[in-house]
């Protein structure tokens, strides 16, 4: 994957407050998307009741939980790599035990135990409260397996502890699974389908967020668009709802709605939207919403209709163009971002070009560039011949990457001599002089600290940038303090 971003996160061992009764230390490391960082915090939640800690020790943890992503081959990869690094302490500490957890536990099920040998135990995203049945089994001698999916899970009971939090930021979970069943794609295998959590305690978590002094929250789901509740059950299933269920649903735009008026000073984000589903009231709502930040990830993954059709995208190229016009029209200033995947099967220069003339009538802000990676399982893997040698995959991508690189130049030099507001999160990774935050439109600006602290709204004057980064001065607090 290459992004065009400087501060970004990797894979990340996790944190929370100790609690003083805890005896058990548990390290839990997550990698691929913002759902895998949040279904940490609630596998967090149940173990801290099972008296675990968190500890970014690895040497002196009692429990090791990789939580993992299938969505390309290298980030299973990546993956095999810490499990050995968790072997070598595991020769040091025998006592200590291991666990696989989501996407890539749910793919490779039992199999994952025979393959890596120090695996203790291997559960689905669907089954984290059965964790603490699964352990008990592993204590007494058995491997543990639980991957079912759900029809219903959404962990909406469950409140995350809030690992490794600066206080500021926070993800909140509205949707779980996904029905698109791209080709490509593992998520509908791994998540299961789409099933959306009650509204009410979507906004007591966003309350009490506020209430502990968090300043901006993501929302969270493989397809945000697709949010739907109607008294519980799958999407799919809404057409046998009652007449009454049907007439009280509410959709995401009316969600994003509540949101955003149940708490008019915190900043809100979403992730991640899908064009076929994005709706005209969803813009429409943002565009009212002062809080809602003008930030949009719209993956688009193909300029070609050709390509967009066999990767069963169920929006063309001119729809995607008229959604990004509606975009502009109503929220002139919208950042918006992307996913590519170039070398997909078939594909021709045709096709690239198509991409890249995408690209150019969008001038994206930055995005996540793939090179086409076959996954076990996908449709794409049954029914297409992965067919485009990896050297010319390798030349469109760094074709598309430059091509983003100049563009994201262009977006961040539009901010030039221009005031921003940014919500401050953190230190500089370049400098401990300088904090570095995000304006609305999610690009990170750099500025002194001078006397501002973490989780201010500050005003800043825009001086110099590069592709990825927004460079200047701090002139004062902003009106959202």
């Amino acid at each position: 994957m290459e992004k065009i971003i400087d501060e970004k996160q990797q894979g990340n061992s996790l944190v929370m407050e100790p609690k003083t009764e805890n005896k058990r230390k548990l390290f839990i490391e997550s990698y691929g998307c913002q759902m895998n960082f949040s279904d940490s915090e609630i596998v967090a939640s149940i173990l801290s009741k099972e008296g675990y800690n968190t500890t970014q020790q690895l040497e002196e943890a009692d429990l090791v939980l990789v939580n993992t992503c299938s969505i390309r081959e290298k980030a299973e990869q990546t993956v095999r790599k810490r499990l050995e690094k968790y072997n070598a302490v595991k020769r040091i500490n025998p006592n200590m035990k291991v666990g696989v957890l989501g996407c890539m536990a749910e793919r490779l099920k039992s199999k994952f135990l025979e393959e890596e040998k120090i695996v203790d135990l291997v559960v689905g995203p669907d089954a984290y409260k059965d964790l603490p049945n699964l352990i008990n089994e592993v204590e007494e001698g058995r491997n543990a397996v639980n991957v079912i999916l759900s029809k219903e899970e959404t962990y909406g009971d469950i409140s995350p502890v809030r690992l490794q939090s600066n206080g500021v930021s926070a993800f909140v979970s509205i949707t779980r699974g996904c029905d698109n069943m791209c080709t490509f794609c593992v998520v509908p295998f791994t998540r299961g389908r789409e099933r959306s959590r009650d509204p009410q305690s979507i906004i007591e978590e966003v309350n009490d967020l506020a209430n502990k002094g968090f300043k901006e929250i993501t929302l969270l789901g493989q397809n945000v668009d697709s949010y739907l509740w109607y008294g519980g059950g799958l999407k799919k299933d809404f057409k046998d709802a009652t007449p009454m269920q049907k007439a009280t649903a509410t959709n995401f735009a009316a969600l994003l709605k509540m949101v955003a008026e149940a708490q008019p000073k915190m900043r809100i984000r979403f992730s991640t939207s899908n064009p076929q589903d994005m709706t005209l009231d969803v813009i429409e709502v943002m565009a009212a919403h002062r809080n809602i930040c003008n930030y949009i990830h719209l993956p688009v993954q193909s300029g070609s209709d050709k390509m967009l059709k066999k990767m069963n995208r169920l929006h063309t190229r001119e729809e995607y163009f008229s959604l990004i016009d509606n975009i502009k029209k109503l929220i002139p200033d919208c950042g918006i971002s992307h996913d590519i995947i170039t070398g997909f099967p078939t594909e021709t220069e045709e096709d690239h070009q198509d991409t890249i003339s995408l690209m150019k009538y969008v001038k994206y802000d930055f995005g996540f560039m793939f090179a086409y990676s076959e996954r076990p399982g996908t449709m794409a893997a049954r029914k297409f011949e992965d067919d485009i040698p990896e050297e010319t995959k390798k030349r469109r991508l760094s074709e598309i990457v430059a091509l983003q690189q100049e563009h994201s130049k262009y977006r961040t030099s539009q901010f030039l001599g221009k005031t921003v507001e940014v919500l401050i999160e953190k230190a500089s990774k370049k400098s401990d002089a300088h904090w570095s935050g995000r304006n609305t439109q999610n690009t990170v600006v750099v500025f002194p600290k001078e006397n501002y602290k973490v989780g201010d709204f500050v005003n800043v004057k825009i001086s110099d940038c590069t592709s990825a980064t927004l460079i200047g001065e701090a002139v004062g607090y902003s009106d959202n303090n």
